[in-house]
């Protein structure tokens, strides 16, 4: 499972699960600051033990500055498949009390499906709010969780700390 959270600031564009959404705040951050996108991250390197995005593309090194998260999505990817495992399936939810995101949560299954190379239908993604409490009912921040399946592809592979 994997958990981001980043605050709402003006002058930038606000970018979840790799779509442009429409609204006047975007979300602060070194790379694009996709939520979405990054909890689904963390949550994918989580499950195979590989630590979290922070540990793979730093928020410090320039070559990740202004980076689209779908870019680093792919990354992640590449390296679970290296690993020989796949996505089964993706279940996400997205905290903010505003902008309405149910216009752009297709688009952005369809975004996310092709990056992981599944189909749409094992992609979920849900929108919330808090109801007016918390740094997101405020609308100073926009948070997402993420929790992923994998399986994998050879189970012949496996090490000895690996567990079917």
């Amino acid at each position: 499972m994997g958990f981001d959270l980043h605050r709402l600031v003006s002058g930038r564009p606000l970018v979840l699960g790799g779509v442009a959404v429409d609204h006047h705040l975007g979300l602060e951050g070194h790379s694009d600051a996709d939520v979405l996108l990054h909890a689904l991250a963390d949550a994918l390197l989580g499950a195979v033990a590989l630590g979290d995005i922070g540990r793979h593309f730093p928020p410090g090194d320039d070559q990740y500055r202004g980076i689209s998260s779908l870019i680093l999505l792919d990354k992640v990817k590449k390296m679970l498949d290296e690993r020989g495992w796949k996505v089964i399936n993706v279940d996400t939810v997205i905290i903010a009390e505003e902008p309405q995101l149910a216009p752009y949560v297709d688009q952005m299954g369809e975004k996310i499906a092709a990056v992981l190379a599944v189909s749409h239908c094992r992609i979920s993604i849900k929108a919330t709010t808090t109801e007016g409490l918390g740094v997101c009912g405020r609308k100073e921040a926009i948070a997402a969780q993420a929790v992923v399946l994998l399986e994998k592809e050879d189970k012949l592979c496996l090490t000895e700390h690996e567990v079917v």
